[in-house]
């Protein structure tokens, strides 16, 4: 059975998700065999596996840095808020339907089961587990029921770190509240205290670090500094979607829509590792300026989203800018937006209880939602693709679909695909295109190799601007570099003999253990 540590927080984004990505990276650097595990995630940014079932990015993102395949039973339970009050409840990476949020707080220890059964099958494969917590385990009117924090440290029996976020500042009163509001048992399972996100000079913060290990009777395990690495946040709730984002030096700008219910941001993060481009996510039509390439991206609530565009002066102004020679694209949810139509006659997508809505008219499509909702990955190439993204024509592309809805298109795909879902192949079409407007409905298709950079290539050349250096960008090897940073800059804060022994390691595995 593997051996297990859990990192558990003070609060939301108190930085427990990178942390565990660090971790899992330094666990696989020392050679064993790791793997993420978080019992619940709430997320809108998700993924589908190679078997066809969904889970939260942010667990992906952390089997990433520990060098292993995704899998559902790593996030068995995700929930996809649909609106302010309930959310999408998806068990063992297939959707059980929609739940108001107090019908599933009476129903989620029902999952118990489930999350058992998940943890249980990785604990027989990895050496280690790092499981991560959501939110913070003293929120005392949900821990009756808790199946994230302390509950899923008890069925684990696992050790925690608890991680205060200094950068909001009152991290002392964090974690000394946080813990004395436990019950005697779970605060015996709190092996070390992280002080995350701190700037400035360590050793004024010594006599503080002292003070709560006294009053606290647990050891600080580490300091960590805030760090500056490019690796995806958990969900649109980051700071990072800031609305008016950086633009100071670049040379392309590209617009993203920030619905409300925004999903899988995600897919356009290869785009701001390319020098002198500028990713802007815009709330509003006074933020959306004059960019070079307007993206819509996908959408919890499609005909939702579409009519806060509508209302709030978006889609005017993004039909100007079509109009204007702007290229638009549109995944998923954005996808759908573009066309003609959109129908929900099961009031499956919309609560607005609207059975038809028109859409931007942007592509000759439409679309109509079901029960049904596709989970698959795809592989597949661009077909002859017309206007400023000619130069993509039979590139090779690679994501993954998840949605509710078929679309029936009127002109030629935008790539052919081969479906591949619990070991059957299905050749289809994918996406569309018309002029310079463009759908598809893969999640990842940025990330293929020389579509973005190739984008950004016919957005400069667009406006009159040289060609960058020919550099074979490999968005992964970007992205192994970050994990391999993060790990670094975790080694030398956090004491890491202290972990390994947490655990009953002696950490010197892969003789590259530090503190």
């Amino acid at each position: 059975m593997a051996k297990t540590i859990m990192i558990q927080g003070t609060m939301s984004n108190a930085g427990k998700s990178l942390i565990t990505a660090g971790l899992c990276r330094i666990f696989k650097q020392d050679g064993y065999r790791v793997a993420p595990f978080k019992s619940q995630n709430m997320a809108l940014n998700s993924f589908i596996t190679e078997e066809g079932l969904e889970m939260g990015r942010a667990q992906v993102v952390q089997a990433e840095a520990a060098g292993v395949k995704p899998v559902a039973a790593m996030n068995p339970v995700l929930l996809k808020p649909t609106n302010d009050t309930g959310s999408q409840v998806i068990v063992g990476g297939v959707s059980i339907g929609n739940m108001p949020a107090k019908e599933y707080f009476a129903y989620k220890k029902k999952l118990i089961p489930e999350i058992k059964k998940a943890f249980d099958t990785l604990s027989e494969e990895y050496d280690i587990i790092v499981i991560e917590g959501a939110g913070s385990p003293a929120e005392i009117n949900l821990k009756q029921e808790d199946i994230v924090n302390m509950g899923m440290a008890k069925m684990a029996d696992a050790p925690v770190l608890l991680v205060g976020d200094i950068d909001r500042g009152g991290v002392f009163a964090q974690l000394y509240g946080t813990v004395m509001l436990l019950e005697e048992e779970e605060r015996d399972r709190i092996g070390g205290l992280i002080v995350n996100k701190f700037r400035g000079d360590k050793s004024i913060l010594e006599p503080g670090l002292d003070m709560i290990t006294e009053r606290l009777h647990i050891p600080v395990a580490g300091v960590v500094p805030y760090m500056d690495v490019d690796i995806e946040d958990e969900d649109s709730l980051g700071n990072h979607l800031s609305i008016a984002g950086k633009t100071e030096g670049a040379e392309v700008e590209i617009a993203v829509i920030r619905f409300p219910r925004i999903s899988n941001f995600t897919d356009f993060s290869v785009f701001s590792t390319i020098p002198s481009v500028a990713v802007r996510y815009v709330d509003s039509v006074s933020a959306l300026g004059k960019p070079d390439l307007v993206v819509l991206p996908g959408s919890k609530n499609t005909i939702e989203d579409l009519l806060w565009m509508r209302q709030n002066g978006l889609e005017a102004g993004v039909l100007k800018l079509s109009a204007s020679g702007v290229p638009v694209f549109g995944i998923c949810g954005g996808f759908q937006m573009l066309g003609e139509q959109l129908k929900d006659p099961l009031a499956v997508e919309s609560s607005s209880g609207l059975s038809s809505v028109r859409g931007m008219g942007l592509l000759p499509i439409r679309t109509e939602f079901g029960a049904e909702k596709t989970r698959t990955r795809v592989t597949g190439s661009c077909t002859a693709v017309e206007g400023i993204f000619e130069d993509l024509s039979g590139m090779n592309i690679e994501g993954y679909e998840i949605h509710m809805g078929q679309t029936e298109r009127a002109l030629p795909p935008l790539s052919y695909v081969m479906e591949s879902q619990s070991g059957s192949h299905l050749a289809k079409m994918d996406g569309c295109q018309r002029k310079n407007v463009y759908g598809t409905y893969i999640h990842g298709f940025f990330d293929s190799e020389q579509i973005a950079d190739t984008m950004v290539g016919a957005l400069r050349k667009k406006k009159g601007l040289p060609s960058q250096p020919g550099t074979a960008f490999s968005y992964q090897d970007y992205k192994e570099k970050q994990y391999d940073r993060l790990a670094d800059l975790l080694r030398e804060s956090l004491n890491m003999d202290r972990i390994y022994s947490l655990m009953g390691l002696t950490g010197d595995n892969g003789g590259k253990n530090g503190i």
